[in-house]
């Protein structure tokens, strides 16, 4: 069971990256009570909880109804993976690039950018779908996945509500070094994601004539 869980932990906490998501809380709070600072960081691990279940539920059905299959989903979903990952890497990085479009729209701060794409991200909404695979995996691992996801998002909260004494130990250089880190694992997690579904297909059998 702990070999299970321990790939979907890191996998969700790359993707849904908590720490990455400290310096964009305190971008968008700035100025409000304590008081508000909490109800904002309570409502965005309400909301991302909320989306990410419903593509826990959901998400297959969706793409099955479109006629899309998983592994092309999964190849598709490791594809926009990596390429998020580069922009980790050597791009702005989550704490900078989130943080000035903060600064542009602060109408709901905990549905945007917080919830979405903070925590959120697309790459955790692909995630969530791919280990969750209803080919794959029956609901009892699908409520562990849950539960692990779950988990994470209420990591985020607890880490958004000690966002001032965080930032001040690590500084917002070292948030974007964390945030590069975690672009790295990404990477190393999209390729694999691509290898598992090629093997995947690989193993299908071939279409009679």
């Amino acid at each position: 069971m702990v070999e299970s869980i321990l790939p979907e932990f890191v996998t969700l906490w790359v993707v849904i990256d908590p720490i990455g998501t400290i310096p964009v809380f305190i971008a968008v709070t700035a100025g409000l009570t304590v008081a508000k600072q909490r109800m904002v960081a309570l409502k965005a691990a309400l909301v991302s909880a909320g989306i990410l279940l419903f593509f826990l539920v959901a998400g297959q059905f969706v793409l099955e109804g479109l006629g899309i299959g998983l592994n092309s989903f999964q190849i598709a979903g490791g594809i926009v993976l990596f390429l998020f990952a580069l922009t980790m890497i050597f791009g702005e990085s989550k704490p900078e690039a989130e943080s000035q479009e903060a600064e542009v729209d602060h109408k709901s701060l905990a549905v945007f950018p917080l919830a979405v794409p903070s925590l959120a991200s697309p790459g955790a909404m692909l995630a969530i779908v791919v280990l969750t695979d209803n080919h794959r995996f029956g609901v009892a691992d699908q409520l562990v996945t849950a539960g692990v996801m779950l988990a994470v998002v209420f990591v985020a909260f607890i880490l958004m509500l000690l966002a001032g004494p965080i930032i001040k130990l690590i500084g917002m250089s070292g948030a974007a070094i964390v945030s590069r880190v975690m672009g790295m694992i990404l990477a190393a997690v999209a390729v694999d994601n691509i290898i598992q579904a090629l093997i995947a297909l690989q193993a299908l059998p071939a279409p009679a004539a």
